[in-house]
């Protein structure tokens, strides 16, 4: 994902997620009812691309509005958030950046008054750092969650959290990425994460790409393979984060994370502290995304199941935190009692962010 052009008339540029693995195409968004379909309709998926989308879709929102004051950039500010937030109400990452794009705007207005005229090129140069930032997150994580998967391990991985779902290398692909360039002799098995099949289409893809040993499996095997001592240690990554721990992802990881736990496997979710919302107390009071039925009845566009049938599609579960061993962050990994661990990682994060804030 990447800004085009200059503050004033740029797009977003970014890979169509949903054409993939079949053709691989550039998608752009030039305002953000354009950036708020690409997200809705999963054109850019994970929770820390479409937050890196939010941001570059609000200096969209800023475009044309020449001669406005800063109150009024502001108010078109909030306005683009609450568009884009709507698009995917589960994943934080998405209502934090443009949160941290309406901040950056008050603190040039406290600073500048209504005489910031260049409100649109700081709005764009806090995106870009944002996107950049999430690179950097990406391999701190990396480097973190790599101390936990043994030399040989056999790792099962649902839904994709590689470098198509986010900026970087990825969050617990890019785990998977760091201990395959160390030579861990590591294997993955990819569930294939229906409705939408992000394991087969996307997961599978990157993997492939990178030569790194893998089987893709049917949602339904994974059981089997921890039964029979076929995998190590399971690695995802997450949506949103309670303050608890409890861990909201793709449908199908609360199943894989009490599968785990019967069968003495370590569990971790890889996410980065923007994922992490303390003011959520538990995974209960998170919303859950319902989709569209057709994501169940049909695949590829053939319908696979009768006419008029009843469909029920929410697109995250919750994972108690009891079942979740750890969660790896880019300020390191935090362990139980989840509370006192997260709040640490997220406030040194913030804090990172509003000291640097560039205005």
């Amino acid at each position: 994902m990447q800004w085009v052009g200059d503050a004033n008339t740029g797009c977003i540029k970014t890979i169509d997620q949903a054409k993939l693995p079949g053709e691989f195409c550039w998608h752009e968004c030039r305002n953000v009812d354009e950036a708020r379909h690409c997200i809705s309709t999963m054109i850019v998926r994970g929770a820390p691309a479409i937050g890196a989308l939010g941001g570059f879709a609000m200096v969209l929102g800023l475009q044309g509005c020449e001669g406005m004051d800063i109150d009024q950039l502001i108010e078109r500010l909030e306005e683009s958030k609450a568009v884009l937030d709507a698009a995917r109400p589960t994943a934080v990452n998405l209502s934090w950046a443009t949160r941290r794009v309406v901040a950056l705007a008050q603190v040039a207005q406290s600073k500048y008054g209504n005489s910031c005229s260049d409100l649109v090129s700081i709005v764009l140069r806090e995106a870009q750092r944002l996107a950049d930032q999430d690179v950097e997150i990406n391999r701190a994580m990396a480097k973190h969650g790599s101390s936990v998967v043994p030399d040989g391990a056999n790792i099962l991985h649902h839904c994709n959290t590689g470098a198509l779902a986010t900026v970087g290398i990825g969050t617990a692909l890019g785990v998977i990425y760091e201990c395959h360039h160390q030579n861990k002799n590591i294997h993955v098995w990819v569930d294939e994460t229906r409705p939408r099949l992000q394991g087969a289409r996307l997961t599978a893809w990157e993997l492939m790409r990178e030569k790194v040993p893998m089987h893709l499996i049917a949602d339904n095997a994974a059981g089997l393979l921890m039964l029979n001592g076929k995998v190590d240690i399971v690695l995802y990554g997450a949506d949103r984060v309670a303050l608890n721990g409890d861990v909201v992802n793709k449908i199908g990881t609360y199943k894989l994370s009490v599968v785990a736990r019967e069968n003495g496997i370590p569990v971790y979710a890889v996410v980065p502290t923007s994922t992490i919302d303390l003011t959520i107390p538990s995974g209960a009071e998170i919303p859950i995304e319902q989709r569209a039925a057709e994501e169940v009845t049909t695949i590829g566009g053939v319908r696979i199941a009768p006419e008029g049938v009843e469909v029920y599609n929410p697109a995250f579960d919750v994972t108690p935190h009891r079942y979740v061993t750890g969660i790896i962050t880019e300020q390191g990994i935090c362990y139980p009692p989840f509370a006192k661990s997260l709040k640490a990682a997220k406030d040194r994060a913030e804090n990172q962010i509003r000291e640097a804030f560039d205005i």
